[in-house]
């Protein structure tokens, strides 16, 4: 097959010379290729495999562009890189590689093309292209990745307990690829990642959730969760969603399997967002349901404060998967934390001071935050569907109502710390904390007004409550 077609930009003319000046053979492979035959869009980086140096052969490529691109080598993997007009082009010697039991880090040596396309993890992705001048555009296809591509079929170029055991990041790339293209993993493939499951603990938690993110950011996140799930993968790094799993039934009354309810939520907020975090919220939406499940002989089952107990798991599970812990792990932690409050304002006496704790509290997020409520509802029950959709859209006018009216989104008490004290006869101390938490509580409750007078004039009141000089 050709596919003189898929390399027409002048870059590939340029490398295929320089290629050919250094009596070097250059191939285009991987990503690039599988996308060009499924019509995807054109990848910004590109791979290149030669039969020599990969280094020696991008600083050629380098040194015969203009304007010269900065190159950047790295010498322990053999690759070097360069960027030319919003791409990155990347090349690399063709190797073959071994594997010890305690690494997924190969011992590697000089191979040639075929070497290099049997140590690729599929074979839609040891598809080549060559540049070569006898054969430029001429595709080379020894593991039939085409067919695989037809078949929509995630397959290994060789035995399949071998690629996983030796690599086993290949274990959750399989899943992410099937997840986001939409394929099926061969069964004698997936029946060796489970199989090889084990080896997946010597991976970095780093590269786990790098291609774990991926899931989450693919339109149906729940394929790749199922699988991970199946494969026995999931459980592995994220055991508090797979501890989710399971209905029990004592004396007549069961509870949902809150694992399929979630990433039956993780789809439906997928259709809304493309916020990885919100996903992550969703995700992490019902986490503390395993701990506090409880059993009433008279209420049925129960989970109590289950929200907060998520809320406080969120920093473990972040901290153990190496994801940030700056404001993405807080925004996950509030909207976990806050994702049953709006259910609990839909009645028609939730008072005002209910709704404007929600604002307070929920700040910017708050869209966020319904999205997710939303987002949970997973009913098959159409008129029930309908009916907690309307609810939240109460919930949704009701605040917009006191916002409009109070603007206590996010609001700073008007009276600061300089105010009691150029008022009052006190300097910094627990009374100015005192009187300050008073004033915002006074405001929430709407004993007062979100105004400077009012929360004056409350400040001096209180002020004399607590015995408190005022200055001249």
């Amino acid at each position: 097959m050709n596919l003189s077609r898929a390399v027409k930009d002048p870059i590939f003319k340029s490398i295929s010379e320089t290629a050919s000046a250094r009596k070097q053979s250059v191939f285009v492979i991987g990503g690039f290729v599988r996308d060009f035959l499924l019509a995807q869009n054109s990848h910004k980086d590109i791979d290149f495999v030669t039969e020599g140096s990969g280094i020696d052969l991008a600083a050629a490529v380098a040194e015969s562009l203009k304007p010269k691109p900065k190159l950047s080598v790295f010498k322990r993997f053999g690759t070097a890189m360069l960027k030319h007009k919003g791409r990155d082009l990347e090349f690399v010697g063709a190797r073959k590689e071994s594997y010890s039991a305690d690494s997924r880090k190969p011992f590697v040596e000089e191979g040639t093309l075929e070497d290099d396309q049997k140590r690729r993890d599929f074979t839609i992705n040891a598809l080549a292209i060559s540049l070569n001048e006898d054969h430029f555009g001429e595709l080379s296809d020894p593991f039939d990745g085409v067919s695989d591509l037809d078949k929509k079929l995630i397959r290994t170029p060789l035995d399949p307990d071998i690629t996983y055991s030796d690599d086993p990041l290949r274990m959750i790339r399989a899943i992410r690829f099937a997840t986001q293209l939409g394929f099926t993993i061969e069964n004698e493939s997936f029946e060796a990642i489970k199989r090889n499951a084990e080896r997946f603990d010597i991976l970095s938690k780093e590269r786990i959730t790098d291609e774990f993110n991926k899931i989450m950011m693919a339109p149906q996140p729940s394929v790749g969760l199922k699988l991970l799930y199946e494969a026995k993968l999931l459980e592995r790094f994220l055991p508090e969603l797979t501890d989710l799993q399971g209905i029990e039934e004592i004396e007549g009354k069961k509870h949902k399997d809150n694992f399929f309810h979630t990433i039956e939520v993780v789809d439906n907020i997928s259709k809304t967002t493309e916020n990885l975090w919100l996903r992550w919220a969703a995700l992490l939406h019902d986490i503390g349901k395993a701990k506090t499940k409880k059993f009433d002989k008279n209420l049925g089952w129960s989970f109590h404060s289950h929200e907060f107990v998520g809320s406080k798991m969120v920093v473990g599970i972040f901290k153990r998967l190496r994801l940030s812990l700056g404001e993405p792990m807080k925004y996950v932690q509030k909207l976990v934390q806050y994702s049953s409050r709006p259910i609990s304002l839909v009645t028609d006496d939730a008072t005002d001071s209910s709704l404007r704790r929600l604002l307070f509290e929920a700040g910017n997020d708050l869209e966020d935050l319904f999205l997710l409520c939303k987002a949970d509802i997973t009913t098959k029950n159409e008129k029930k569907q309908k009916q907690f959709k309307k609810n939240f859209e109460y919930v949704e006018q009701k605040i917009k109502e006191v916002e409009e009216k109070d603007k206590i989104r996010n609001f700073q008490p008007p009276i600061t710390g300089n105010h009691i004290m150029d008022t009052f006869e006190i300097t910094e101390g627990r009374q100015i904390g005192i009187i300050k938490e008073a004033i915002k509580e006074a405001i929430l409750d709407g004993i007062i007004k979100n105004d400077y007078e009012n929360s004056y004039n409350f400040m001096i009141e209180l002020g004399k409550k607590l015995n408190l000089k005022q200055k001249n």
